[in-house]
Protein backbone atom coordinates (compact mmCIF):
# COMPACT_ATOMS: atom_id res chain seq x y z
CA UNK A 1 0.00 0.00 0.00
CA UNK A 2 2.85 2.37 0.78
CA UNK A 3 4.46 1.72 -2.60
CA UNK A 4 1.16 2.21 -4.40
CA UNK A 5 0.44 5.47 -2.55
CA UNK A 6 3.87 6.93 -3.31
CA UNK A 7 3.66 5.72 -6.91
CA UNK A 8 0.37 7.60 -7.36
CA UNK A 9 1.73 10.79 -5.81
CA UNK A 10 4.96 10.70 -7.82
CA UNK A 11 3.13 10.23 -11.11
CA UNK A 12 0.88 13.20 -10.30
CA UNK A 13 3.93 15.36 -9.49
CA UNK A 14 5.69 14.35 -12.72
CA UNK A 15 2.87 15.56 -14.98
CA UNK A 16 4.83 18.81 -15.22
CA UNK A 17 7.90 17.79 -17.24
CA UNK A 18 9.81 21.07 -17.05
CA UNK A 19 12.27 21.36 -19.97
CA UNK A 20 12.20 17.61 -20.62
CA UNK A 21 10.28 16.32 -23.61
CA UNK A 22 9.02 13.43 -21.48
CA UNK A 23 9.40 11.85 -18.04
CA UNK A 24 9.59 8.09 -17.41
CA UNK A 25 8.33 7.40 -13.85
CA UNK A 26 9.48 4.36 -11.87
CA UNK A 27 10.71 1.95 -14.58
CA UNK A 28 11.61 -1.56 -13.44
CA UNK A 29 14.20 -2.00 -16.22
CA UNK A 30 15.61 -0.42 -19.36
CA UNK A 31 12.92 -2.15 -21.42
CA UNK A 32 10.39 0.45 -20.18
CA UNK A 33 12.51 3.42 -21.35
CA UNK A 34 12.35 3.99 -25.15
CA UNK A 35 15.51 4.63 -27.16
CA UNK A 36 14.61 8.02 -28.67
CA UNK A 37 16.35 11.25 -29.65
CA UNK A 38 14.65 13.66 -27.19
CA UNK A 39 15.98 14.40 -23.68
CA UNK A 40 14.08 12.65 -20.88
CA UNK A 41 14.12 12.30 -17.10
CA UNK A 42 14.00 8.79 -15.66
CA UNK A 43 12.65 8.75 -12.07
CA UNK A 44 13.74 5.63 -10.17
CA UNK A 45 11.42 3.92 -7.69
CA UNK A 46 11.84 3.86 -3.91
CA UNK A 47 13.29 0.34 -4.16
CA UNK A 48 16.38 1.84 -5.82
CA UNK A 49 17.58 4.56 -3.40
CA UNK A 50 20.81 6.53 -3.80
CA UNK A 51 23.62 6.83 -1.27
CA UNK A 52 27.28 7.86 -1.41
CA UNK A 53 28.28 4.22 -1.13
CA UNK A 54 29.79 2.57 -4.22
CA UNK A 55 27.27 0.82 -6.45
CA UNK A 56 24.16 2.07 -4.69
CA UNK A 57 20.91 0.52 -6.04
CA UNK A 58 20.07 3.76 -7.87
CA UNK A 59 23.44 3.90 -9.62
CA UNK A 60 23.29 0.22 -10.60
CA UNK A 61 19.85 0.58 -12.20
CA UNK A 62 20.73 3.89 -13.89
CA UNK A 63 23.81 2.30 -15.49
CA UNK A 64 21.77 -0.70 -16.65
CA UNK A 65 19.11 1.54 -18.25
CA UNK A 66 21.79 3.69 -19.90
CA UNK A 67 23.57 0.66 -21.34
CA UNK A 68 20.64 -1.20 -22.86
CA UNK A 69 16.97 -1.35 -23.61
CA UNK A 70 16.02 -4.92 -22.82
CA UNK A 71 18.30 -7.23 -24.80
CA UNK A 72 19.41 -4.48 -27.24
CA UNK A 73 22.20 -1.98 -26.58
CA UNK A 74 20.97 1.58 -26.16
CA UNK A 75 22.02 3.87 -29.01
CA UNK A 76 20.92 7.32 -27.83
CA UNK A 77 22.58 7.59 -24.43
CA UNK A 78 23.00 11.36 -24.47
CA UNK A 79 19.26 11.78 -23.88
CA UNK A 80 18.78 10.34 -20.37
CA UNK A 81 19.30 11.70 -16.85
CA UNK A 82 18.08 10.06 -13.66
CA UNK A 83 16.39 11.16 -10.43
CA UNK A 84 16.66 8.98 -7.31
CA UNK A 85 15.40 9.00 -3.73
CA UNK A 86 17.88 9.58 -0.88
CA UNK A 87 18.41 6.41 1.16
CA UNK A 88 18.34 8.25 4.51
CA UNK A 89 15.32 10.45 3.70
CA UNK A 90 13.41 7.45 2.37
CA UNK A 91 12.64 6.30 5.93
CA UNK A 92 10.97 9.63 6.77
CA UNK A 93 8.94 9.46 3.56
CA UNK A 94 7.88 5.90 4.30
CA UNK A 95 6.74 6.81 7.82
CA UNK A 96 4.75 9.80 6.55
CA UNK A 97 3.01 7.63 3.95
CA UNK A 98 2.15 4.98 6.57
CA UNK A 99 0.71 7.60 8.92
CA UNK A 100 -1.45 9.01 6.12
CA UNK A 101 -2.70 5.55 5.14
CA UNK A 102 -3.51 4.78 8.79
CA UNK A 103 -5.71 7.86 9.22
CA UNK A 104 -7.32 7.19 5.86
CA UNK A 105 -8.15 3.66 7.01
CA UNK A 106 -9.65 4.95 10.26
CA UNK A 107 -11.95 7.32 8.39
CA UNK A 108 -12.95 4.58 5.94
CA UNK A 109 -14.04 2.42 8.91
CA UNK A 110 -15.53 5.20 11.07
CA UNK A 111 -18.93 3.55 11.22
CA UNK A 112 -17.51 0.11 12.00
CA UNK A 113 -15.41 1.43 14.90
CA UNK A 114 -18.27 3.76 15.96
CA UNK A 115 -16.54 7.16 15.89
CA UNK A 116 -18.56 10.10 17.15
CA UNK A 117 -18.63 13.39 15.14
CA UNK A 118 -15.90 14.95 17.27
CA UNK A 119 -13.60 11.96 16.74
CA UNK A 120 -14.33 12.00 12.99
CA UNK A 121 -13.34 15.67 12.85
CA UNK A 122 -10.14 14.93 14.76
CA UNK A 123 -9.31 12.07 12.38
CA UNK A 124 -9.91 14.28 9.34
CA UNK A 125 -7.58 16.92 10.78
CA UNK A 126 -4.90 14.31 11.40
CA UNK A 127 -5.32 12.89 7.89
CA UNK A 128 -4.93 16.37 6.36
CA UNK A 129 -1.74 16.97 8.33
CA UNK A 130 -0.37 13.57 7.31
CA UNK A 131 -1.26 14.28 3.67
CA UNK A 132 0.67 17.57 3.77
CA UNK A 133 3.62 15.81 5.38
CA UNK A 134 3.84 13.26 2.56
CA UNK A 135 3.59 16.01 -0.06
CA UNK A 136 6.41 17.96 1.64
CA UNK A 137 8.69 14.95 2.07
CA UNK A 138 8.57 13.72 -1.55
CA UNK A 139 10.82 16.56 -2.85
CA UNK A 140 12.97 16.29 0.30
CA UNK A 141 13.53 12.60 -0.40
CA UNK A 142 13.86 12.75 -4.20
CA UNK A 143 16.87 15.03 -4.21
CA UNK A 144 19.59 13.22 -6.19
CA UNK A 145 20.11 13.90 -9.88
CA UNK A 146 22.38 11.38 -11.61
CA UNK A 147 23.91 12.60 -14.89
CA UNK A 148 26.12 10.48 -17.19
CA UNK A 149 29.06 12.46 -18.60
CA UNK A 150 32.08 11.89 -20.86
CA UNK A 151 34.84 14.47 -21.33
CA UNK A 152 36.32 13.20 -24.61
CA UNK A 153 35.59 10.39 -27.08
CA UNK A 154 38.48 8.43 -25.60
CA UNK A 155 37.59 8.81 -21.90
CA UNK A 156 35.34 6.45 -19.94
CA UNK A 157 31.73 7.31 -19.05
CA UNK A 158 31.44 8.87 -15.59
CA UNK A 159 28.59 10.07 -13.38
CA UNK A 160 27.94 13.45 -11.81
CA UNK A 161 25.50 13.71 -8.90
CA UNK A 162 23.68 16.88 -7.90
CA UNK A 163 21.57 17.53 -4.80
CA UNK A 164 18.37 19.33 -5.80
CA UNK A 165 16.72 22.07 -3.74
CA UNK A 166 13.71 24.29 -4.16
CA UNK A 167 9.93 24.10 -4.01
CA UNK A 168 9.17 23.28 -7.67
CA UNK A 169 7.92 19.92 -8.86
CA UNK A 170 10.56 17.22 -9.31
CA UNK A 171 11.05 17.43 -13.09
CA UNK A 172 11.02 21.25 -13.07
CA UNK A 173 13.71 21.35 -10.35
CA UNK A 174 15.83 18.83 -12.24
CA UNK A 175 15.58 20.66 -15.58
CA UNK A 176 16.41 24.03 -13.95
CA UNK A 177 19.57 22.58 -12.42
CA UNK A 178 20.67 21.00 -15.69
CA UNK A 179 19.91 24.15 -17.67
CA UNK A 180 21.82 26.37 -15.23
CA UNK A 181 24.85 24.05 -15.44
CA UNK A 182 24.54 23.78 -19.26
CA UNK A 183 23.92 20.05 -19.04
CA UNK A 184 20.61 20.45 -20.91
CA UNK A 185 20.35 23.00 -23.72
CA UNK A 186 17.04 24.41 -24.92
CA UNK A 187 18.81 26.76 -27.34
CA UNK A 188 22.00 26.32 -29.37
CA UNK A 189 24.13 28.99 -31.03
CA UNK A 190 25.54 28.35 -34.53
CA UNK A 191 29.03 29.39 -33.38
CA UNK A 192 28.96 26.76 -30.64
CA UNK A 193 27.79 24.13 -33.11
CA UNK A 194 30.72 25.02 -35.36
CA UNK A 195 33.06 24.70 -32.36
CA UNK A 196 31.75 21.19 -31.61
CA UNK A 197 32.08 20.20 -35.29
CA UNK A 198 35.75 21.21 -35.23
CA UNK A 199 36.59 20.04 -31.69
CA UNK A 200 35.67 16.35 -31.92
CA UNK A 201 35.74 16.57 -35.00
CA UNK A 202 32.35 15.60 -36.38
CA UNK A 203 33.29 16.28 -40.00
CA UNK A 204 33.55 12.97 -41.78
CA UNK A 205 33.66 11.33 -45.22
CA UNK A 206 30.01 11.94 -45.94
CA UNK A 207 29.98 10.74 -49.53
CA UNK A 208 33.32 9.16 -50.39
CA UNK A 209 37.04 9.51 -49.92
CA UNK A 210 37.26 12.66 -52.03
CA UNK A 211 35.14 14.58 -49.50
CA UNK A 212 38.18 14.66 -47.23
CA UNK A 213 36.26 15.11 -43.98
CA UNK A 214 34.91 18.48 -45.06
CA UNK A 215 31.20 17.76 -44.57
CA UNK A 216 28.64 15.88 -42.53
CA UNK A 217 25.07 14.83 -43.28
CA UNK A 218 22.46 16.67 -41.20
CA UNK A 219 20.62 13.47 -40.25
CA UNK A 220 23.97 11.97 -39.16
CA UNK A 221 24.62 15.02 -36.98
CA UNK A 222 21.22 14.61 -35.30
CA UNK A 223 22.16 11.04 -34.42
CA UNK A 224 25.60 12.12 -33.14
CA UNK A 225 24.09 14.52 -30.60
CA UNK A 226 21.70 11.81 -29.40
CA UNK A 227 24.43 9.16 -29.13
CA UNK A 228 27.61 10.69 -27.73
CA UNK A 229 27.90 11.90 -24.15
CA UNK A 230 30.86 14.16 -24.94
CA UNK A 231 28.53 16.41 -26.98
CA UNK A 232 26.06 18.90 -25.45
CA UNK A 233 22.76 17.35 -24.35
CA UNK A 234 19.95 18.95 -26.36
CA UNK A 235 16.28 19.02 -25.39
CA UNK A 236 15.25 17.63 -28.79
CA UNK A 237 16.50 17.48 -32.40
CA UNK A 238 14.66 20.70 -33.27
CA UNK A 239 17.18 22.61 -31.11
CA UNK A 240 20.00 21.39 -33.35
CA UNK A 241 18.01 22.09 -36.53
CA UNK A 242 17.38 25.64 -35.32
CA UNK A 243 21.14 26.18 -34.82
CA UNK A 244 21.79 24.83 -38.33
CA UNK A 245 19.20 27.15 -39.91
CA UNK A 246 20.56 30.16 -38.02
CA UNK A 247 24.14 29.31 -39.00
CA UNK A 248 23.32 28.89 -42.68
CA UNK A 249 21.64 32.30 -42.76
CA UNK A 250 24.55 34.22 -41.21
CA UNK A 251 26.21 36.82 -43.42
CA UNK A 252 29.44 35.95 -41.58
CA UNK A 253 29.09 32.23 -42.34
CA UNK A 254 32.69 31.96 -43.56
CA UNK A 255 34.01 32.81 -40.09
CA UNK A 256 31.23 31.79 -37.71
CA UNK A 257 29.42 28.80 -39.19
CA UNK A 258 29.27 26.60 -42.29
CA UNK A 259 27.73 26.16 -45.74
CA UNK A 260 25.01 23.88 -47.07
CA UNK A 261 24.95 21.44 -49.98
CA UNK A 262 22.20 19.21 -51.35
CA UNK A 263 24.60 16.29 -51.99
CA UNK A 264 28.15 15.31 -52.96
CA UNK A 265 29.18 14.11 -56.43
CA UNK A 266 32.00 11.60 -56.07
CA UNK A 267 32.66 11.55 -59.80
CA UNK A 268 33.43 15.26 -60.10
CA UNK A 269 34.52 15.84 -56.51
CA UNK A 270 32.12 18.76 -56.04
CA UNK A 271 29.15 19.58 -53.84
CA UNK A 272 25.81 19.96 -55.59
CA UNK A 273 23.60 22.90 -54.64
CA UNK A 274 26.37 24.49 -52.55
CA UNK A 275 25.45 27.80 -50.92
CA UNK A 276 26.40 29.88 -47.91
CA UNK A 277 24.83 32.85 -46.15
CA UNK A 278 21.35 31.88 -47.37
CA UNK A 279 18.23 30.77 -45.52
CA UNK A 280 17.56 27.05 -45.98
CA UNK A 281 14.30 25.41 -44.87
CA UNK A 282 15.20 22.42 -42.67
CA UNK A 283 12.20 21.12 -40.74
CA UNK A 284 12.90 17.39 -40.40
CA UNK A 285 15.63 15.55 -38.49
CA UNK A 286 15.80 13.14 -41.45
CA UNK A 287 16.91 15.96 -43.77
CA UNK A 288 19.31 14.66 -46.42
CA UNK A 289 21.39 17.80 -46.91
CA UNK A 290 25.02 18.29 -45.89
CA UNK A 291 26.85 20.84 -43.78
CA UNK A 292 30.13 21.82 -45.45
CA UNK A 293 33.21 23.43 -43.92
CA UNK A 294 33.27 27.11 -44.83
CA UNK A 295 36.87 26.95 -46.18
CA UNK A 296 36.01 24.03 -48.46
CA UNK A 297 32.82 25.75 -49.62
CA UNK A 298 34.64 29.01 -50.37
CA UNK A 299 37.20 27.20 -52.57
CA UNK A 300 34.50 25.58 -54.68
CA UNK A 301 32.41 28.75 -54.94
CA UNK A 302 35.46 30.77 -56.06
CA UNK A 303 36.47 28.11 -58.59
CA UNK A 304 32.98 28.05 -60.12
CA UNK A 305 32.49 31.81 -60.09
CA UNK A 306 31.78 33.09 -63.62
CA UNK A 307 34.40 35.53 -64.98
CA UNK A 308 33.49 39.25 -65.15
CA UNK A 309 31.83 40.53 -68.32
CA UNK A 310 34.91 42.50 -69.43
CA UNK A 311 36.90 39.28 -69.56
CA UNK A 312 34.35 37.60 -71.82
CA UNK A 313 34.88 40.05 -74.69
CA UNK A 314 36.94 39.01 -77.68
CA UNK A 315 40.60 39.33 -76.78
CA UNK A 316 41.84 39.07 -80.37
CA UNK A 317 44.30 41.79 -81.29
CA UNK A 318 43.12 44.40 -83.74
CA UNK A 319 45.36 46.29 -86.16
CA UNK A 320 45.17 50.05 -85.72
CA UNK A 321 46.02 52.18 -88.72
CA UNK A 322 48.02 55.43 -88.27
CA UNK A 323 45.80 58.38 -87.52
CA UNK A 324 42.81 56.27 -86.58
CA UNK A 325 41.22 56.50 -83.17
CA UNK A 326 41.70 53.38 -81.04
CA UNK A 327 38.90 50.88 -81.40
CA UNK A 328 36.75 50.54 -78.31
CA UNK A 329 34.70 47.36 -78.02
CA UNK A 330 30.99 48.05 -77.70
CA UNK A 331 29.60 47.89 -74.18
CA UNK A 332 26.83 45.37 -73.86
CA UNK A 333 23.75 46.85 -72.26
CA UNK A 334 22.69 44.97 -69.15
CA UNK A 335 19.11 43.68 -69.49
CA UNK A 336 16.66 45.35 -67.10
CA UNK A 337 15.98 43.46 -63.87
CA UNK A 338 12.42 42.60 -62.82
CA UNK A 339 11.10 45.07 -60.27
CA UNK A 340 7.78 43.53 -59.24
CA UNK A 341 6.56 40.15 -58.10
CA UNK A 342 3.03 38.94 -57.50
CA UNK A 343 1.65 35.53 -56.69
CA UNK A 344 -1.38 33.79 -55.23
CA UNK A 345 -1.75 30.31 -53.76
CA UNK A 346 -4.51 28.19 -52.23
CA UNK A 347 -3.85 26.89 -48.70
CA UNK A 348 -5.22 23.75 -47.09
CA UNK A 349 -7.71 25.16 -44.52
CA UNK A 350 -6.82 22.36 -42.10
CA UNK A 351 -3.09 23.13 -42.29
CA UNK A 352 -2.91 26.86 -42.86
CA UNK A 353 -0.20 27.36 -40.23
CA UNK A 354 2.13 24.80 -41.80
CA UNK A 355 1.63 26.01 -45.37
CA UNK A 356 1.91 29.69 -44.45
CA UNK A 357 5.14 29.00 -42.56
CA UNK A 358 6.68 27.30 -45.60
CA UNK A 359 5.64 30.17 -47.86
CA UNK A 360 7.16 32.67 -45.41
CA UNK A 361 10.47 30.75 -45.30
CA UNK A 362 10.79 29.85 -48.97
CA UNK A 363 9.30 32.89 -50.76
CA UNK A 364 8.59 35.93 -48.56
CA UNK A 365 11.92 35.86 -46.68
CA UNK A 366 13.89 36.04 -49.96
CA UNK A 367 11.88 39.04 -51.18
CA UNK A 368 11.83 40.98 -47.90
CA UNK A 369 15.58 40.45 -47.55
CA UNK A 370 16.29 42.59 -50.64
CA UNK A 371 17.46 46.12 -49.85
CA UNK A 372 14.64 48.64 -50.25
CA UNK A 373 12.05 45.97 -51.05
CA UNK A 374 8.47 46.81 -50.03
CA UNK A 375 6.61 43.52 -49.56
CA UNK A 376 2.86 43.34 -48.94
CA UNK A 377 1.16 40.08 -48.02
CA UNK A 378 -2.65 39.86 -48.12
CA UNK A 379 -4.71 36.90 -46.93
CA UNK A 380 -8.06 36.42 -48.71
CA UNK A 381 -10.70 34.09 -47.25
CA UNK A 382 -13.77 32.81 -49.12
CA UNK A 383 -16.11 30.27 -47.51
CA UNK A 384 -19.19 28.73 -49.13
CA UNK A 385 -21.57 27.26 -46.54
CA UNK A 386 -24.40 25.25 -48.21
CA UNK A 387 -26.41 24.83 -44.99
CA UNK A 388 -25.82 28.36 -43.77
CA UNK A 389 -23.66 29.55 -40.86
CA UNK A 390 -25.12 29.34 -37.31
CA UNK A 391 -25.61 32.60 -35.43
CA UNK A 392 -22.87 31.71 -32.94
CA UNK A 393 -20.34 31.27 -35.74
CA UNK A 394 -21.45 34.51 -37.41
CA UNK A 395 -20.98 36.45 -34.15
CA UNK A 396 -17.62 34.84 -33.36
CA UNK A 397 -16.11 35.28 -36.81
CA UNK A 398 -17.40 38.85 -37.15
CA UNK A 399 -16.06 39.89 -33.75
CA UNK A 400 -12.69 38.19 -34.28
CA UNK A 401 -12.35 39.77 -37.74
CA UNK A 402 -12.90 43.22 -36.22
CA UNK A 403 -10.39 42.51 -33.46
CA UNK A 404 -7.81 41.34 -36.02
CA UNK A 405 -8.41 44.57 -38.03
CA UNK A 406 -9.74 43.02 -41.27
CA UNK A 407 -10.07 45.79 -43.89
CA UNK A 408 -13.35 44.28 -45.11
CA UNK A 409 -15.37 41.27 -44.02
CA UNK A 410 -18.95 40.09 -43.80
CA UNK A 411 -21.46 37.31 -44.34
CA UNK A 412 -23.90 37.22 -47.32
CA UNK A 413 -27.23 35.45 -47.56
CA UNK A 414 -26.84 34.81 -51.31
Amino acid sequence: KVVQELDKRLRADLRKPGDFSRVHPLPASGQEVPDDLDARLVVLGIDHPYSKETNSPAEVLAKAILESRGSSPRLYRNTLVFLAVDKTRLQDLDEAARRYLAWESILAEKETINLDPHQVKQAETQKGAADSAVTARIPEAYQWLLVPVQETPQSAIGWQTFRLTGSDTLAVRASKKLRNDELLLTGFAPSRLQMELDRVPLWRLSAGAQAGGDSVAINQLVEDFGRYLYLPRLKEPSVLLGAIRDGLGLLTWEKDSFAYADSYDEGTGRYRGLRGGQQVSIVDSDARGLLVKSERARKQLDAEKPPPEDQKTDKAETVQKPGEAPQVPPVKAEPPKPKRFHGSVELDPTRVGRDASRIADEVISHLSGLVGANVTVTLEIEAKIPDGAPDTVVRTVTENSRTLKFKNQGFEKE
